[in-house]
Parts: structure tokens; sequence; C-alpha cells
């Protein structure tokens, strides 16, 4: 087994969670980006490709807010 960043051991199941996790993330996010800009984004349905444009996108996900510290926070 490998370690991860935390230095504890990962099996190839979590390490897999894990990898999976990060993937419906990082999809979610080019998704909603797409709306944000107007890009269609192309998927396969049905055995064909197909365009959706980006008024049709729905998003299923709020993306997270991220809040900063203040200096006198900390």
């Amino acid at each position: 087994m490998k370690e991860g960043k935390s230095g504890k051991n990962m099996s190839g199941k979590a390490m897999a969670f894990r990898a999976e996790e990060a993937l419906k993330k990082a999809v979610a996010h080019a998704i909603a980006d797409h709306k944000r800009t107007g890009d269609p984004i192309v998927i396969w349905r049905d055995g064909k490709i197909v365009k959706i444009p980006a008024e049709q996108i729905e998003v299923r996900e709020q993306a997270a807010e991220y809040k900063t510290r203040e200096k006198n926070d900390i």
C-alpha cells in the first residue's frame, strides 16, 4: 500500500473512491463553467454525439464557496 499526504496507508479502494470523487467534482465544475460562459457541452447519448446548448445545461449542485480568513482571525 502507498502512503497518502497524511502519511497514513491508503488502500486501493480508498484511493479509487477519492479519485472518483475528484473526477465528479471536476466534471461538475466544467459543466457549471460551460453554462456560465455560454459554451455548449458535448456528450455521448444513445450511441450518438449530442451537443447541448448552454441555455439547456442543468447544473445539479451549487459550487462550494471558499472563504478566506481575515488577518485578525489567525
